[in-house]
């Protein structure tokens, strides 16, 4: 798995690929065999043109990109991977960091004139034949698109395959007939380990779409026999609240990008007894650090300080992680750097020993100051969450003029449970004394307030504001 994704393509016409025909990445609209791929370009045959550049991928369609991807690594120097939520206003700055010199789009790309007159390929999901493409030789460097800071401006991420692969190297052989899915768009670190463990393993893959709905997308996975499904928490408890939740039957239930707390992990296994129920910790910069197949929140605490391609450690209870996955560096004079002279990345990640287990309290810059103290509201979330009526809830502060700020929560309730006023306050008060009961008296919401949903981000995530 050294070589180029370019380079791996003239693996997909030998016998042992073409004993597996049936081989597929799908999208909502389109289906594409992957061993159609060793002799086809999705690029109008124009990969050579590209050779060398900071090409910007920038198509709408993911299976587009997905095609792109391959046919661009080894022989593009870099590959800027955007996301479809990157606002126009951020583009231009993405452009000039990376130094792009040409585009690859769908043509439903955003305004991308900030880059000048410069080559412009169209990627697209009807493949054209072809005798001779570019071999693979540069190392392409991957750029991807961390987290926005304060200002918005999203952090660009450089890795190589090498360290995006080094996961799926070291995970064991999934067995035959996997077909993976993915709630994450393939663009983003979560999405794109997935894409990569179907594609140089055994696997097929669906795409997610931005554009269907969940109860949609659940009829995809089922038509295309879903065997392993990735997400965040925020994902799952989606799924979870729609009513065809059981149309599927996944064997391998991964969750990472959020805490996987203990109600969300008992859930899924109540709803898919069958399955084996995962979860990672994975980030942009710091790769993937472990994968926890035991149904229990948190991580066993023998897992810190043993030697191996991962070394992980705790230093003021923030969780720092060094491994051949971390990415190389950041783009750009603004970000700093993305490990410590010991090759350490510190993940800002607070976890607290409980016994022979770590467990995730939150980030760091997520602490809100409670009348002096500090608070994770992931903490309080875990507690609210395990109510059974509740099917997800999020914490945040609220000005207060003598303290400063309070808890408060939104929670939403699981979709069969009686919205009545009578019933509402009825589950509202046991919410609160499930909270009284786990938790000191500052950390307990001031208030607390049903409502029908929660909003999410593109990338799977609990939006959070404060009050």
């Amino acid at each position: 798995m050294n070589a180029s994704l370019s380079r791996i393509k003239s693996a997909w016409s030998t016998p042992e690929y073409l004993a597996s025909r049936d081989r597929q990445l799908w999208s909502r609209e389109a289906g594409i065999r992957i061993c159609d791929l060793a002799a086809a370009t999705s690029l109008g045959g124009r990969a050579s043109e590209l050779a060398g550049r900071s090409v910007l991928l920038v198509a709408h369609d993911q299976l587009a990109a997905a095609l792109a991807l391959i046919e661009l690594d080894g022989v593009a120097g870099r590959i800027v991977v955007c996301p479809p939520d990157v606002g126009n206003k951020h583009l231009g700055s993405i452009i000039e960091t990376a130094a792009v010199n040409a585009v690859v789009s769908d043509g439903h790309s955003p305004d991308v004139s900030g880059a000048g007159h410069i080559p412009h390929v169209i990627c697209n999901t009807s493949l054209v034949p072809i005798e001779a493409e570019p071999q693979g030789e540069a190392t392409t460097e991957w750029i991807l698109l961390s987290s926005g800071t304060s200002s918005g401006m999203p952090k660009l991420v450089v890795h190589t395959l090498a360290s995006l692969i080094a996961p799926v190297r070291s995970s064991p052989d999934p067995g035959p007939l996997v077909v993976w899915g993915t709630f994450y768009d393939i663009r983003r670190y979560g999405g794109l380990q997935i894409f990569l463990r179907a594609i140089l393993g055994k696997g097929s893959m669906v795409l997610s779409s931005a554009e269907e709905s969940v109860a949609d997308h659940l009829t995809r996975l089922r038509e295309h026999a879903v065997t392993h499904l990735s997400g965040t928490p925020s994902h799952w408890r989606r799924l979870l609240m729609s009513s065809g939740a059981g149309v599927i039957a996944p064997r391998y239930i991964r969750l990472s990008g959020e805490i996987a707390d203990q109600p969300i992990l008992d859930t899924l296994q109540a709803t898919y007894p069958e399955s084996v129920v995962g979860h990672a910790f994975a980030s942009t910069e710091a790769g993937v650090a472990f994968e926890v197949n035991d149904g229990v929140a948190g991580f066993p605490a023998h897992f810190l300080g043993q030697r191996g391609s991962v070394e992980m450690k705790v230093v003021d209870q923030s969780l720092r992680i060094r491994s051949d996955r971390t990415a190389l560096r950041y783009l750009g004079d603004q970000n700093g750097e993305i490990a410590d002279r010991d090759g350490f990345v510190d993940t800002g990640d607070i976890v607290e020993h409980r016994g022979n287990r770590y467990h995730f309290l939150g980030r760091r810059n997520g602490v809100v100051n409670i009348g002096g103290m500090k608070v994770h509201p992931e903490e309080i979330e875990a507690i609210i969450n395990s109510h059974p009526r509740v099917a997800v809830s999020v914490v945040k502060p609220r000005r207060n003029p003598i303290l400063g700020a309070v808890v408060s929560a939104e929670v939403v309730l699981k979709p069969e449970q009686s919205d009545a006023p009578s019933a509402s306050g009825k589950i509202e008060e046991e919410i609160l004394n499930l909270c009284r009961q786990a938790l000191p008296p500052h950390k307990v919401p001031a208030t607390l307030h049903l409502v029908p949903a929660l909003d999410i981000a593109d990338a799977g995530k609990i939006v959070r504001h404060n009050a």
